[in-house]
């Protein structure tokens, strides 16, 4: 991602719009497959592509084996394949803004692929899904990691700092590229966004000539000595620690054949909430004692759940 945002944020350079949204969405890609490995307690199998093989009668096999590619490499799952497997085999929520942006952001990237995508509005449509991408990515980090990306000062320059304005307008678009443009806008215009959410299909840019008047309130992320100091000490209890009650549930949901969302499940769930080794208490808001609670649990306590309830026959091969 940081490769994508210096590209393109490079003075001079005409590929600036493709080569970011290829490079953003690879970033994408790898983040939610970590996602992954960390819900699953690192098992390489949670992100690779299983297949059945074929056998010498033309029927297939019962037993999935990990698919490979030319090179005889494991094939990994894609993008969106990483994204469904978080919301549908963990019950992960993520916001539906990430998948929308990411979405555009791939038709982008296809697009430059097979044509060169040129003209004003276009990449200032960019411009608003990639600044969308890359405060949704610092956001997910953080939610899902506890690690703090604002050192890298995660954003877009500005249209205006390299852009003559005034001789944008005279660039023509083909049919082709109208289709796309369209596309994209469409899509934007049709998001109806909470705008103090934390993920965002795209962030609207707005270019104004304003006369500066006065001296504005200092805002520092970092050093300056007035600004209020944020300790962020959460990685190390995101990776033993990663599930929360939703991906809990729904990971007990897929595992075993007799489980349900009742009373014994709570008293069994609230018994081994007690136990360090499966349960942290974190609190909402760690200055005020009074803060609601939310609590993270560890992957290991579906252990403790195997003497209560049957496990779902297990069909693929290292999964």
């Amino acid at each position: 991602m940081l490769a994508g945002m210096e590209i393109y944020n490079k003075p001079d350079f005409g590929y600036r719009e493709e080569t970011f949204s290829v490079l953003a969405v690879n970033a994408w890609e790898l983040l939610l497959k970590a996602r992954i490995l960390q819900l699953a307690q690192n098992r390489v199998s949670s992100i690779l592509v299983y297949e059945r093989r074929q056998r010498a009668d033309g029927s297939l096999s019962v037993k999935k084996y990990r698919r490979k590619n030319r090179s005889g490499t494991h094939v990994s799952i894609g993008l969106f394949q990483a994204f469904d497997v978080l919301v549908n085999d963990y019950g992960d929520k993520i916001s539906p803004a990430i998948r929308k942006n990411l979405e555009l952001l791939v038709e982008v990237r296809d697009n430059a692929v097979h044509f060169i995508n040129k003209g004003f509005e276009l990449e200032k449509r960019v411009q608003e899904l990639g600044s969308a991408c890359l405060r949704n990515y610092l956001n997910a980090v953080r939610r899902w990691f506890g690690v703090d990306l604002s050192a890298y000062n995660f954003f877009l320059m500005p249209l205006a700092f390299f852009r003559d304005l005034s001789t944008m307008g005279v660039v023509v678009l083909n049919g082709e590229e109208k289709k796309f443009l369209k596309y994209l806008s469409d899509r934007i215009d049709e998001a109806d966004e909470d705008p103090v959410a934390d993920f965002s299909l795209a962030l609207r840019l707005e270019i104004r000539l304003a006369r500066a008047g006065g001296t504005g309130p200092g805002v520092a992320l970092s050093k300056e000595p007035g600004a209020i100091k944020v300790t962020m000490d959460e990685e190390n209890i995101r990776q033993q620690y990663p599930w929360t009650y939703d991906i809990l549930s729904t990971r007990l949901r897929r595992r075993y054949n007799d489980f349900k969302l009742n009373r014994t499940y709570h008293q069994i769930r609230r018994a081994l909430e007690t136990d360090d080794r499966f349960c942290k208490v974190r609190l909402l808001d760690p200055g005020n004692p009074r803060s609601g609670q939310k609590k993270f649990y560890n992957p290991n306590i579906v252990r403790e759940f195997d003497r209560h309830y049957s496990r779902v026959p297990q069909s693929e091969g290292g999964g």
